[in-house]
């Protein structure tokens, strides 16, 4: 078997590289769960950060490089630093690193209790914050970047590193709206199923520092904007809500998605009141393309769900597999999902399509799950527990995986599921079913020892499910 890959390193310091552990999980075959640990493993390394920056950054004899854009260092004022986000550590890390002597400070946004022991850099000063929900401390990161952000000019240059939960990390709510409203807004649309598209359309227009709000306090400095995607096809204007580059949305676009999922009468006051002003022209719109402030910005994505599903097929190709990336478009109800995965692995069983076996095929992706019950868990857990029943009897495994190591509010970043998954269930009196009414796919995998636990990973690029199937 293939040795599993060496931690990454850069200068002298160590990057963790997204190393997955699973717990154990009941399944005859344990070199198939050894190869997953290394199918897995490759995915997030293919999206680890501080890699991603070092592809596309290049620092030579005082010239910057980024991607096909190119800066003279020695001609600017102060190089700076914003780093917001779950990857915004290693991703300021590798970026100080390659601007050395010349970085003159930087403002790093964390989420709470994945910062290391070890501070990155004494110019860089960091600050926890809270996600999915915002709280205080998101209040005072917005407040903190308008402060690092005042007085630019155009000789300043600014690295703008953005990652997934950022748009939660960060809030500076309109004026008139609370934090509060903001909070309850964001469990409304997070409980009815909406879609990050959606969510970032709202708050992109109840918020100053989303929606090209960033690229307004910074103009008319010079920056680079680089991006860990965690939405699916990589819309700059989704990503982070989009606060360094222009927003096509609107304020009747957000909206209509209030009146999509009929929350009209549920949502505050405040932010009633705000979209309205907004759709009658009383206050103004974000920044839209063309807009002066975006001329000076240049902005890429420099990792994804697709980079990490390939690298997730590339190795499973070599570890004997036939291997076929689904799709990196997974969307709806996570539920659902589940069910349409166990179908495909049933006609993989019965008639080797659309693979010859044993077979992996990988989807990429972000479901949802509309809240109707009490239960525990998130979009990845629910997923494979709505597999579970078509799963039954097969010599196949689904593994499901949030890539930033935590599946809604909880400590697992997906689950397992196997042949064996719903019999061993019955053994213990548990019904799927009853799980999915509850939305508690967290306590049905956590009795049979079949959440994925791995920590933080600090990346991010949407999630990732994985279909095994052998022959008997």
């Amino acid at each position: 078997m293939r040795p599993d890959y060496p931690e990454f390193s850069s200068g002298n310091r160590e990057y963790p590289a997204g190393k997955v552990t699973l717990t154990p999980f009941t399944v005859d075959r344990s070199p198939i769960r050894e190869t997953v640990h290394r199918i897995l493993n490759a995915a997030l390394r293919a999206v680890d950060p501080a890699q991603a920056v070092q592809r596309f950054v290049h620092r030579a004899e005082g010239r910057l490089t980024v991607h096909s854009a190119s800066w003279n260092l020695s001609t600017l004022r102060r190089v700076r630093l914003l780093a917001i986000g779950k990857a915004a550590e290693p991703m300021a890390q590798a970026t100080a690193e390659i601007l050395g002597e010349y970085l003159h400070d930087g403002l790093m946004i964390v989420k709470s209790g994945s910062r290391s022991d070890q501070p990155i850099s004494p110019k860089i000063d960091c600050l926890e914050s809270s996600h999915p929900i915002p709280d205080e401390r998101s209040v005072q990161a917005g407040e903190r970047i308008c402060e690092f952000l005042r007085e630019s000019t155009s000789e300043d240059f600014y690295f703008i590193l953005l990652s997934g939960g950022a748009s939660a990390l960060t809030t500076l709510p309109a004026q008139g709206v609370s934090l509060t409203d903001i909070q309850h807004l964001t469990q409304l649309l997070l409980h009815c199923g909406a879609d990050i598209r959606q969510i970032n359309t709202l708050r992109k227009h109840l918020d100053r520092l989303k929606g090209g709000g960033i690229a307004r306090l910074l103009y008319p400095a010079q920056a680079v904007c680089l991006v860990l995607s965690d939405v699916l096809g990589d819309p700059l204007d989704v990503i982070a809500s989009g606060p360094a580059v222009a927003d096509p949305s609107t304020y009747a676009d957000a909206w209509e998605i209030l009146r999509q999922y009929d929350l009209e009468r549920e949502i505050p006051e405040s932010v009633r009141q705000i979209l309205r002003n907004g759709m009658k022209g009383h206050l103004p719109e974000t920044p839209k393309p063309g807009d002066a402030l975006f001329e000076k910005v240049f902005t890429t994505v420099i990792g994804s769900n697709r980079i990490a599903a390939e690298a997730a097929r590339q190795q499973a190709q070599a570890e004997g597999f036939h291997t076929a990336i689904l799709t990196t478009f997974l969307q709806g109800e996570a539920s659902v999902a589940g069910q349409f995965l166990a179908a495909i692995a049933r006609e993989e069983v019965l008639h080797q399509s659309p693979l010859s076996l044993p077979a992996c095929l990988i989807c990429g992706g972000e479901t949802t799950v509309t809240v109707k019950g009490e239960g525990k868990g998130g979009r990845n857990q629910e997923l494979a527990l709505g597999a579970v029943e078509g799963m039954d009897g097969l010599s196949a495994l689904l593994v499901t995986l949030a890539t930033d190591g935590g599946d809604g509010p909880t400590d697992a970043a997906g689950a397992v599921v196997s042949g064996e998954t719903l019999s061993r269930a019955r053994a213990l009196g548990m019904s799927p079913a009853d799980y999915l009414k509850r939305n508690d796919a967290y306590t049905f995998f956590e009795t049979l020892g079949d959440l994925i636990k791995t920590g933080p990973t600090r990346t991010n690029v949407n999630d990732l499910a994985f279909l095994f199937v052998w022959k008997d």
